[in-house]
């Protein structure tokens, strides 16, 4: 898994609340279980909207998506996270996440990131207002910066650790090998095994 540390990129104001899984990428293109090849599914019944935003050339290279709140409830799905990191973002900016989107984001290594509804209308107004405002998104000092503005966030220090350094659930395992290894030569040989 690719490393947070700090991002660098433009904004896509999504405003839109409760925005589901089945709206990020609907189960039709969930057939596949590869990780790449969803950005063309992404958002796939917006896209015939006259106002779809990554459409529109200033948002096309967004890189950080800033929503309403409930953006990914709905469905368990993974192929949500897959279809945003293959179009290319690297953070969410939202008032409130799925549990299990924000599990799935981070143990794909895009960057869940909560703010506050005030927040989040500031950020998205600066978004619209020029949407060459380059956004950062810095994992090592928990702080978005756009323009003038700052937001300050918080992630639980687990998901933080395993975001710097990459590590998806079986990479943030594999850090106890030698450990999972002598407990496992110090086991009963009639016990089942794991390798």
């Amino acid at each position: 898994m690719r490393k947070f540390t700090v991002h660098r990129g433009t904004a896509v104001p999504l405003r839109r609340r409760h925005v589901d899984t089945d709206q990020i990428i609907p189960g039709e293109f969930c057939k596949r279980i590869g990780r790449t090849g969803y950005a063309d599914a992404l958002f796939a019944e917006w896209r015939d909207d006259p106002g779809y935003l990554l459409a529109r050339p200033e948002y096309a290279r967004g890189s950080v998506l800033v929503a309403g709140e409930g953006f990914g409830i709905g469905s368990s799905r993974e192929h949500a996270v897959w279809a945003l990191m293959d179009h290319g973002f690297r953070a969410v900016l939202a008032p409130s996440f799925s549990d299990i989107f924000q599990g799935n984001a981070i143990g794909n290594g895009l960057l869940p990131v909560r703010i506050t509804e005030e927040e989040t209308e500031r950020l998205w107004e600066i978004a619209e207002r020029a949407p060459e405002t380059v956004f950062t998104v810095d994992l090592e000092e928990c702080a978005v910066t756009a323009g003038d503005a700052r937001v300050d966030f918080t992630l639980d220090a687990h998901s933080r650790f395993r975001l710097l350094n990459g590590l998806d659930a079986i990479g943030a395992t594999l850090r106890h090998e030698t450990d999972i290894s002598a407990y496992e030569n110090r086991r009963s040989r009639w016990l089942p095994r794991t390798a």
